[in-house]
């Protein structure tokens, strides 16, 4: 049977625990702001502790997990007051036998701590070598910042759990599967570039379009 999350006030003592291990990572974020923090363009009224406060993750704790990988992301997108903060969050659920394929994160170095199961993780550094380590509850691990790096659940049984702090409001992503196979990028250069044809190419790209909506 799947493991079930950590509690909530495990989770967030260990989510507290891990924004003050990662300040440091902070200092080199996001250009610093003139204000103590930025408010949208449509608070004239000023704001309250709400707008400070995020719940988009309430709806995680105690849950079943997802049939499949799931990154809940809390950027400035998301949650407009980390705007100018240099913070941001993720938290990635990763039923078993799951993976988080390889990506970058192009504004920010990312610190990720497994709260539950256990999990496969690696980057691949600008010479070509690729880091691994396997990752056990309590543990943690950093990924450096535009380094392409992937984090798998090997567990045939268990689920497994992770929150990632990012020092930027807006990290980004880039998908190395989505930003070769579904972006558009001319089937040729591929097949030049992976030394393959067409064909194999266009299979690719098949297996990465989106399901038809009925």
């Amino acid at each position: 049977m799947a493991s079930k999350a950590s509690s909530p006030t495990l989770f967030s003592l260990l989510l507290i625990v891990f924004y003050f291990g990662f300040l440091e990572m902070t200092m080199a974020g996001d250009p610093d702001i003139l204000t103590d923090f930025v408010l949208p363009i449509n608070a004239s009224q000023g704001v309250d502790g709400s707008f400070f406060t995020f719940t988009g993750l309430e709806s995680l704790m105690g849950a079943d997990p997802p049939a499949t990988f799931k990154g809940t992301k809390v950027s400035m997108a998301e949650f407009p007051a980390l705007n100018g903060q240099s913070v941001g969050c993720a938290v990635l659920q990763f039923p078993p036998m799951t993976a988080n394929p390889p990506h970058t994160h192009p504004r920010s170095a990312e610190l990720l701590l497994l709260t539950d199961g256990s999990l496969e993780v690696g980057f691949v550094d600008t010479a070509n070598k690729l880091y691994t380590q396997s990752l056990q509850v309590g543990d943690i691990f950093v990924f450096p910042k535009g380094l392409v790096h992937f984090q798998y659940n090997s567990d045939p049984q268990n689920s497994a759990v992770a929150v990632s702090a990012f020092g930027s409001a807006n990290a980004g992503t880039v998908s190395l599967p989505n930003t070769l196979f579904a972006s558009g990028l001319d089937d040729n250069v591929l097949a030049i570039s992976f030394k393959t044809d067409v064909d194999t190419i266009q299979k690719l790209k098949a297996g990465l379009a989106p399901a038809p909506k009925h």
